[in-house]
């Protein structure tokens, strides 16, 4: 662009290949340039008529140029008040759409209902392949792209709103899963979060395998480029282990980062294509869940340093008695067993004595990873105290919880640990009472008679389990 020079726009000032204004209306412009025709065809014919041979005295009359010269004006006007019944008409129409969609835009923004203001009911009807149809097409995606760019700021601006009020991680998945799903019109979506280096399903909304997706290499894909993904599946194919429910159409995989860090990933799945505006929708949604799933892995990670005991990895007394009456609450409406374990490392204050405080810790360590080994998954293992551990045992009965609990005996009996060339091995003694056999109505009671059967054990020779 030369430098100075205006900047080429739709400005009405600039050149055209249009006939020249001569009014501020087209159509009183139209007129004169039709009337101006028509007095031009009126005079011109005449003159016509002498080259076609007819005689001079009956061509050049006053009388029958009148009549040319007004048969010229009849034209004109008749042509502009076809053109004002034809195209006026039609234009009148699309203005006064426009007019009806400025008033529900500034009824919308002042009552929040949007619902007037929408394509179906503002359209106009395309039944001309000329300009007329051209500019009625161009109204219509006008309008179309405004109720597009409304639902994008709408649900970018509540989506964002929801992730904003969630640090739990798990409520952050879910809620987060099914705003996305709903505003994208997709079949079904799935939330994938990083854990140790590797992704694991939050959150999941109609997709058959979680585990599997979680697993599928366009995930890794996806996280390695940072870019979003949109997969167009044949109605007879399915794409690696990207599966629904329903057949999909088009599955979408964006991924979830924070500063350039990949925290997860969001699949959504459609069994109709998406719309266009779905990618810019899923960008949106990408920034402000980056953000919140940052906040909540933060405040995960806060809440388990909080929750665990630093020195066994088991949960610390406070967190893990609130898991307790936790269990217990379920057992007690289902009416199911809930078992308990109390486990005392037998002599343990004679290797602190012995060996130092550092290679007791070391002790303690390893007897408590000897416990989370044979308990199943779902147990509780707590750090109920010194050297006194407690295990949870949700939906175990009598035979189940002493089996698990001579499991517990056993492994602590086998484990060593290395102080230069001395073996270090202790024992441990068990308690163990259970919920509905014993008549208890808080949890701290059923603790409390285990915690009986454990003296029991202690005072029976150690090494040992006792059923209260």
């Amino acid at each position: 662009m030369v430098k100075g020079a205006a900047p080429r726009c739709l400005d009405g000032r600039q050149r055209s290949s249009t006939l020249p204004r001569l009014t501020d209306k087209v159509f009183t412009d139209l007129a004169i340039w039709m009337t101006g025709f028509g007095v031009l065809i009126g005079l011109i014919f005449p003159p016509f008529c002498l080259l076609l041979g007819l005689p001079a005295a009956q061509v050049l009359d006053p009388v029958f140029y009148l009549a040319t010269l007004s048969a010229g004006l009849i034209v004109g006007a008749v042509n502009y008040a076809l053109a004002r019944m034809v195209v006026g008409r039609r234009l009148r129409q699309l203005a006064d759409r426009m007019n009806r969609v400025q008033a529900q835009l500034v009824e919308a923004h002042t009552s929040g209902d949007w619902s007037g203001c929408n394509p179906l009911a503002c359209a106009l009807p395309v039944d001309s392949r000329d300009e007329v149809g051209t500019s009625a097409a161009a109204f219509n995606s006008l309008i179309t792209t405004l109720a597009r760019s409304h639902h994008i700021e709408t649900a970018t601006r509540g989506f964002a709103q929801i992730v904003a009020s969630h640090l739990d991680l798990d409520e952050l998945g879910r809620d987060a899963l099914a705003a996305a799903v709903s505003d994208t019109g997709a079949s079904a979506g799935l939330l994938l979060v990083e854990r140790a280096g590797s992704m694991e399903p939050l959150s999941s909304l109609g997709i058959s395998d979680p585990e599997q997706v979680s697993s599928n290499s366009l995930v890794a894909e996806v996280l390695r480029s940072g870019q979003i993904k949109i997969l167009d599946v044949d109605t007879e194919l399915v794409i690696d282990s990207v599966l629904v429910k329903q057949m999909a159409r088009q599955v979408v995989i964006a991924p979830l980062m924070f500063k350039g860090v990949p925290l997860g990933a969001m699949v959504l799945a459609s069994v109709e294509p998406f719309s266009p505006s779905v990618a810019l929708l899923v960008r949106h949604f990408q920034t402000d869940l980056g953000l919140a799933l940052s906040n909540a892995l933060s405040h995960d990670r806060l809440e388990r340093l909080a929750a665990l005991d630093p020195l066994t990895d088991a949960y610390n007394r406070r967190f893990g008695l609130v898991r307790l009456q936790e269990e217990f609450g379920r057992s007690m409406r289902v009416s199911g067993p809930l078992g308990v374990l109390m486990v005392d490392l037998d002599h343990f204050k004679a290797v602190n004595d012995t060996y130092g405080h550092l290679v007791g810790d070391r002790v303690l360590r390893a007897a408590a990873a000897a416990i989370r080994r044979v308990t199943r998954e779902g147990d509780v293992l707590i750090r109920y105290g010194g050297e006194e551990f407690l295990v949870v045992v949700p939906g175990a009965g009598i035979e189940d919880v002493r089996e698990l609990a001579e499991r517990v005996r056993r492994a602590v009996a086998a484990t060593e640990v290395m102080d230069g060339e001395r073996r270090i091995s202790v024992t441990a003694s068990v308690g163990a009472s259970t919920y509905p056999e014993h008549d208890v109505s808080s949890a701290l009671e059923l603790v409390e008679v285990a915690d009986a059967a454990l003296y029991a054990s202690k005072e029976s020779g150690r090494d040992r389990v006792t059923m209260a």
